[in-house]
């Protein structure tokens, strides 16, 4: 990006003169060697010259790079001791407030409340390449083993900002396809956190066809970063297994014969950015660009693990107190205590009827404690208005996917008509929006417990599924 690469330029220009003139002189550069990183901040914080200041921000930030592991922690634990706000100001704005309930009270006491350290932050992103080494800063502090308030104070500062310099009106989507430059490839095998690309000639089959589409956000300042990315597969019906979607032998088709796009991957790229939401708007822009260049796409579904089921499924399994699983349940669900159960098929039989109405209620009913659906990838897709439409198991028997979902995928569907109003049931009412076929498990699930017939349960579930999505597992 051609403005980007200049407006660095022109950045590190002006740091450069900045730091010739604020380190200049023999005794400017001794007070420059002697001074800490809690001198250079407060310096920073009372810069007032443009070029100086970035000068500022940029050598702390240069020290900040240099130091060792044990070195960064006291840099950051230096943010939240001494870059708190200043608390007689914040006392005087409370009182004053008690008082006065005056917009120009409320101003004083917001300026108040604020931490120094956010201000100091907001400075240091001035600096040349500022951005992309506070995003590394929070990744730090983000792996640290420390949770306690420092942790938490600081982290909510970080969280703050982010979320304003991040926002949806900074970023721009960029298709990412085989003529995309190679640095910028590379992240993509790099950073791929679904399902992962071995190779070069792998990233190609993704990428290359013509039913392969890539999209991913980036952000101006972090001009070759992407900030996350989608995979899609363009398809004429919606896959059950990640093979469908990967297989190096599959047909494929011309992208106006698809009537279904299928969101088969969505990755994050910046740990450092983690909490700072980007996907659910990445969907909804990838759909409207998908349907203006593709008018025979009729669905919008994704294909998606399940990375906490296999969790939640073994401590249900060990906890006597679980009413909801069934002895006979237990009983059968031993088998996947053996790495190798797939491969027979009468076994892998028994464990679908079984597995599969609990896994209903992991997603129907199961809660966090505050409130909201357990398995992250279901909050994500669910909490945008997509439905929860199909269950597949065995969709995906990687080993990564049969450690952490014993090979469990799910498919979301995006109704564009109904986005909105999914999207209010789960935020008002707690309540997941699901096809007839999930719901239908949930009730097989409550027969076997009273010992009903799991059986019909599951012949009913696959009459449905054919119905509502043509056919079952491919």
């Amino acid at each position: 990006m051609p403005e980007a690469s200049f407006f660095t330029d022109m950045l590190q220009s002006i740091t450069d003169h900045g730091r010739q003139l604020l380190f200049s002189g023999p005794r400017n550069t001794q007070a420059a060697a002697k001074a800490d990183l809690h001198t250079l901040c407060e310096m920073l914080l009372s810069s007032r010259g443009e070029a100086s200041g970035m000068a500022l921000a940029a050598e702390i930030l240069d020290r900040w790079e240099a130091l060792d592991s044990d070195g960064a922690q006291a840099f950051l634990q230096m943010l939240h001791e001494r870059f708190g706000p200043d608390v007689s100001k914040l006392d005087q704005a409370i009182e004053r407030y008690r008082t006065d309930k005056s917009s120009t009270a409320v101003i004083a006491l917001h300026q108040a409340a604020e931490p120094r350290r956010q201000e100091l932050l907001r400075r240091l992103n001035h600096a040349p390449n500022g951005t992309a080494k506070l995003v590394r800063m929070r990744q730090q502090l983000l792996a640290s083993e420390d949770r306690s308030e420092a942790y938490r104070a600081l982290d909510a500062d970080f969280t703050h900002l982010f979320g304003s310099w991040f926002n949806r009106g900074f970023l721009t989507l960029r298709p990412i396809d085989w003529s995309t430059p190679a640095n910028i490839l590379e992240k993509i095998i790099k950073y791929e956190a679904v399902h992962e690309i071995a190779s070069w000639e792998e990233l190609r089959r993704r990428l290359a066809p013509a039913d392969r589409r890539c999209f991913a956000f980036f952000h101006p300042r972090l001009a070759d970063e992407p900030l996350v990315f989608v995979e899609v597969a363009l398809t004429r019906s919606v896959p059950s297994a990640i093979g469908d979607v990967l297989d190096e032998g599959r047909e494929q088709i011309n992208a106006d014969e698809a009537t279904t796009a299928v969101f088969y991957s969505i990755s994050n790229c910046q740990d450092g950015l983690r909490g700072i939401s980007f996907g659910n708007f990445l969907i909804k822009q990838v759909v409207d660009d998908l349907r203006r260049d593709l008018p025979g796409l009729k669905n919008f579904v994704t294909l998606s693990p399940v990375p906490g089921f296999a969790r939640w499924l073994a401590k249900a399994r060990a906890s006597a107190t679980e009413s909801f699983m069934s002895e006979a349940a237990r009983k059968a669900l031993i088998v996947l205590d053996d790495p190798n159960w797939p491969d027979n098929e009468k076994t892998a039989s028994e464990v679908e009827r079984v597995l599969l109405p609990l896994a209903a209620r992991y997603f129907l009913t199961e809660r966090t404690p505050e409130g909201r659906p357990v398995d992250p990838v279901a909050r994500f897709h669910l909490g945008n208005g997509a439905r929860l439409e199909r269950l597949n198991f065995q969709g995906d028997r990687s080993a990564k996917a049969m450690q952490q979902a014993h090979g469990l995928m799910v498919n979301y569907l995006y109704k564009l008509d109904d986005i909105v109003a999914n999207h209010e049931a789960l935020a008002q009412r707690g309540e997941v929006i699901a096809s007839p076929a999930v719901k239908s498990l949930l009730n097989q699930n409550d027969e076997a417990r009273r010992g009903g017939n799991g059986q019909q349960g599951s012949r009913a579930f696959a009459q449905i599924m054919n119905s509502t999505l043509g056919g079952g597992r491919k």
